[in-house]
């Protein structure tokens, strides 16, 4: 028995090594592999014997999983510390990397580090250029300066992009700043463009020029094979495949028209373009790298950099054996390249994916969709970070800067990933593209609907990333691209300074059942887009979606596009060919200005415009642990913003008698096409939709569906009494609407009598006016189509025509006189009694 003494001594003694077991426990069940840019790849990876490169950081951590290491029963941590990491290949994650649930493998900035994956090159030795060379413009002699082209595994490197000081620099292009010029022409029979001559610069003779080419929601780039000038016109010929695919495909196609312009272009790739600071132009045939310096560079101390790789990082799985449970976190992956467009050309048909094939179909008609008129096939840009057949991936709180093409690629067979906290900026491309779109060898049209589900990216989320400046050298890709999604939340992201759309999620083109359904894109904040293209939206969608929402989202400030061919085309919501069964509510955006083109069935949409509610507004956008990436938001081009102009409009729709839609049906099209209820009125076999000018184009193409014998637009309003600027008071907050048709006598003098009557009727006939304001009236409008008038009279929700119109003449005998004058003027429409002039919708 041991004394009291020595039991308490053997007490501590247990507990001390209860500590020891509980700390060699902890220590065992996690491995900490560290990198260090001064490290070694003969090292053994400690802390203090760190790595010298993430490649073999992952082959230790693979060989610790391969050998069931004691250590990795808490996972795998490879910490890198601070510094620039030069790649020379792709780092590589196979199904042999992946970790588990319990055991995943972390590669993490150490201690908030800044650590940059770059996939360029440094290039240094610069030296102001003496006297001048062959092309240079006279402008620039003595502000350029000099250096050989880098040398990259054995040859001279290629790129599209130079970086100095952390800011693009331009490639040298013939028109400075936004400017464009337009084409004159383009013979696709010939696969030629005819442009106006340059002055001072011969085009004949230069080799490696290249054109860019606005067109619709995409832009092409096309390498110059040749050029015949003949007098003030240059002839450009093209290389293959670009010239036959730009020349064959007809959508998008460059736009010839006298009264918007036709397709604005510029040339870019020449010495002859480099006029003017932040110019850059590569010289392959003498080996010389040159650039005019901007006024705040100093090329003796700049850090300038090209990019010499397309894939920084790669997570490689198969369908049968994804990778798992890999989580980067803290990381920069920066300068990554894009070289396809100096190789092939880029021929792009939507959402960046370029044209291998496309051309017009002379019969019309595939399998899918009986009226299809053209057929393509496209590819995938390349991407900084590719990921195939993933599950329980992540990149959080990364940065995805100064890239070429795409940012991060989630391409297929992925699960349950998640790219949460990130920052996209400066990037030539889409930031996140997520899911197939179509195989190579799939034609675009086709519905895709794997029999392997496992194929379908579902349930990955995106959510909280700021992204800025992207998409600014592929102008048609979008901020977020969704292909043939499954289960996707794209929540609570900023999008600002794109190009195009903001966030596009669909394929295919197809009311047809296919791999999607199930989607949501939810809290969003979307501004200032649309900088360069059109037939664009914040948000647009196509094919059918089952059971997807698109809810309280903001979507605000599209740019006026400089040279958009149609100018109006632009909106804030766009479901476009085959988007169905979508719920669509509750999106605060500053006017309807929506478009539903060809859509399927099932679409519900709600309460969407500037009424919605303030808080959605407060909430949409980086919630509050993301809001720090905010101070990152790029600079908003000074160009400016689109205003939609909220008109009223009535539409009319004419049908045989025994043919009109019943309730059931007017309700279901009300919901589907963002209308009150109320805005819809019948009378007889009439139904008259009185809405706003924003509707119009979506509504040309939705009331198809209803099977009228005719469909009539009053768009010419040409009486508006507006309580607010004849009474002096303010409208009441709720009003129903009246309306009433009738039509104007045949004889053309009285209709021109009636007409000059409204137009002074405010100054000449204020007794009018007095009466109107003594019935409450909120507004009376008159519309006009050839001679029929619809008459829009509205009053406060809840009170009755009947009970109001009478105060119009209370004391007023003036009101009297103008109505016994109008009846001269006024008839019947079809339809109606002999002696019945207006009638009541």
């Amino acid at each position: 028995m041991f004394p009291q003494t020595k039991q308490f001594s053997f007490s501590k003694f247990k507990l001390f090594f209860s500590i020891i077991l509980l700390l060699w426990s902890i220590k065992s069940n996690a491995a900490d592999i560290y990198v260090s840019i001064n490290g070694a790849d003969t090292n053994i990876g400690t802390k203090d014997k760190p790595l010298g490169t993430l490649h073999f950081a992952i082959r230790k951590a693979r060989e610790l999983r391969r050998l069931n290491d004691v250590s990795i029963k808490g996972g795998i941590r490879i910490i890198i510390g601070k510094g620039f990491y030069q790649l020379h290949e792709p780092v590589v994650l196979r199904p042999e990397d992946s970790g588990t649930k319990d055991s995943p493998t972390e590669i993490i900035a150490e201690s908030n580090e800044k650590v940059i994956l770059s996939g360029g090159i440094k290039i240094k030795d610069w030296k102001k250029l003496n006297g001048t060379i062959p092309g240079l413009p006279k402008e620039s002699i003595g502000k350029v300066w000099v250096t050989d082209v880098p040398n990259f595994d054995g040859n001279d490197l290629i790129f599209r992009q130079l970086w100095v000081n952390g800011k693009k620099a331009i490639r040298a292009k013939n028109y400075n700043g936004g400017e464009m010029g337009r084409i004159l022409s383009w013979d696709a029979g010939k696969q030629t463009c005819k442009i106006p001559i340059i002055k001072n610069i011969s085009l004949t003779d230069i080799k490696g020029m290249e054109m860019l080419i606005h067109q619709w929601w995409a832009i092409a780039n096309l390498r110059v094979k040749s050029v015949n000038v003949v007098g003030n016109v240059a002839e450009l010929f093209f290389m293959q495949p670009e010239s036959r695919v730009q020349s064959e495909h007809p959508w998008p196609a460059p736009w010839i028209s006298e009264k918007t312009g036709n397709s604005a272009f510029y040339l870019t790739n020449a010495i002859q373009f480099l006029n003017e600071p932040g110019e850059w132009f590569e010289d392959l045939q003498n080996h010389k790298l040159y650039y005019w310096p901007r006024a705040s560079e100093n090329m003796l101390n700049a850090e300038v950099i090209a990019p010499a790789i397309e894939n920084l990082v790669k997570i490689e799985g198969t369908i049968d054996r994804p990778v798992s449970y890999i989580r980067f976190k803290g990381i920069s992956f920066e300068h990554s390249t894009w070289l396809r467009p100096s190789q092939q050309g880029h021929v792009p048909h939507q959402a960046g994916m370029y044209m291998l094939d496309a051309y017009k179909l002379k019969t019309p008609g595939t399998p899918d969709k009986t009226t299809l008129e053209n057929q393509a096939w496209v590819g995938r840009p390349a991407s900084a970070v590719e990921v195939v057949y993933a599950t329980n991936t992540s990149f959080e709180s990364c940065r995805f800067e100064h890239l070429a093409s795409t940012g991060l690629d989630y391409k297929k067979g992925t699960a349950d990933n998640k790219i949460k906290g990130n920052l996209f900026k400066d990037i030539g491309g889409s930031a996140i593209l997520i899911g197939t779109f179509s195989d190579e060898a799939t034609e675009v049209h086709l519905p895709y609907n794997p029999s392997d589900q496992r194929e379908i990216s579902t349930n990955d989320k995106i959510e909280n990333n700021l992204i800025t400046d992207v998409t600014n050298e592929d102008w048609g890709a979008v901020g977020i691209g969704a292909g043939y999604v499954r289960g996707i939340k794209i929540l609570h992201n900023e999008i600002n300074e794109v190009s195009y759309s903001g966030i596009s999620m669909g394929w295919g083109w197809t009311k047809t059942q296919n791999a999607m359904k199930t989607n949501t894109i939810s809290g969003n904040k979307i501004h200032h887009y649309g900088k360069h293209l059109y037939d664009v939206a914040g948000i647009y969608t196509l094919s059918a979606q089952p059971e997807s929402f698109i809810t309280e989202n903001v979507i605000d400030s599209i740019y006026k596009a400089p040279f958009a061919h149609l100018p109006e085309h632009w909106f804030y919501l766009y479901t476009d060919e085959g988007s169905s069964y979508f719920t669509i509510k509750n999106n605060w955006t500053p006017a309807e200005k929506y478009l539903q083109n060809a859509n399927g069935p099932g679409n519900l949409w709600e309460n969407n415009g500037p009424k919605v509610d303030e808080n959605i507004k407060l909430n949409a956008g980086l919630e509050k642990p993301f809001q720090y990436l905010l101070k990152e938001k790029s600079a908003y081009s000074k160009r400016e913003i689109n205003q939609a102009e909220d008109k009223s409009v009535v539409f009319e729709l004419i049908f045989k008698s025994d043919h009109l839609p019943g309730d059931n049906v007017l309700r279901g099209f009300a919901k589907g096409n963002n209308l009150l209820p109320g805005s819809i009125c019948k009378w007889n076999n009439r139904l008259v939709i009185y809405t706003s000018s924003l509707k119009v184009e979506s509504l040309k193409q939705t009331l198809k569906g209803l099977n009228a014998t005719e469909i009539k637009l009053y768009d010419n309003l040409f009486y508006d009494f507006n309580r607010q600027n004849n009474c002096g008071e303010k409208p009441v907050g709720e009003w129903d609407n009246i309306i009433l048709s009738a039509n104007l006598v045949k004889d053309e003098k009285l209709q021109k009598e009636y007409l000059d009557y409204h137009k002074t009727q405010f100054e000449k006939w204020p007794e009018i006016s007095k009466g109107f304001c003594n019935a409450e009236f909120q507004r009376l409008a008159i519309f006009k189509n050839d001679r029929q008038l619809m008459l829009v009279i509205s009053i406060p929700k809840g009170k009755s025509l009947d009970e109001l119109n009478p105060k119009t003449t209370e004391n007023n005998p003036k009101v009297d006189e103008w109505n016994a004058i109008m009846k001269k003027y006024q008839e019947g429409i079809e339809g109606t009694k002999l002696d019945e002039v207006w009638v009541f919708f």
